[in-house]
């Protein structure tokens, strides 16, 4: 099994194939291998071979501290909301690659204004790597609930579009030397 840090389940949790996207149960007692954890998710290989995506809020299960919706608590330390948004992007990942989705060049555009009701709504345009991609549907509810928790954030749209299509040259500098591209 690869992974950096093996573990056996404690117990049953839902999880994402990938990258098909398909819905698993993990059963309490597996062992499995964590291969990348980041943005409060994690991506573990089975004891079977299969790579699968756990949400923060099952990290007990792997005996790590549980995601508990703690940017929503957060002082904004005097950023504006635009930033507190971006910031937020950067905790967002593709799981099969250890680069956020805003450093990847996924994220087309970032829209805020204000909102009738008060409060203010944001609309995001986000690409996926591959148009094929499984995963696109779970990596669209990580943004939107997210950006949701944003103090002053009163509504979030997130779109998936494919034009222009995604390609390497839109990562950022980091996201090319972090997987060893320059």
């Amino acid at each position: 099994m690869r992974g950096d840090e093996t573990i056996i389940l404690k117990r049953d949790c839902e999880a994402i194939q990938i990258p098909s996207g398909t819905p698993i149960t993990l059963r309490a007692g597996t062992e499995v291998g964590i291969t990348q954890a980041l943005g409060g998710s994690y991506t573990v290989m089975t004891d079977y071979g299969i790579l699968v995506r756990v949400d923060g809020t099952d990290a007990d299960a792997l005996g790590k501290e549980t995601e508990n919706g703690s940017a929503s608590a957060a002082s904004n330390g005097g950023k504006d909301l635009e930033q507190l948004v971006w910031d937020q992007l950067r905790t967002c990942f593709d799981p099969e690659i250890p680069v956020n989705i805003a450093d990847l060049g996924l994220i087309y555009s970032c829209v805020i204004s204000p909102a009738p009701e008060g409060g203010n709504h944001v609309e995001i345009k986000m690409t996926l790597t591959a148009p094929g991609c499984g995963m696109g549907d779970f990596l669209k509810q990580d943004v939107q609930m997210k950006i949701a928790r944003l103090p002053g954030v009163s509504g979030v749209d997130v779109e998936v579009v494919f034009d222009p299509p995604w390609n390497q040259s839109m990562m950022s500098e980091a996201a090319k030397l972090e997987l060893g591209m320059l």
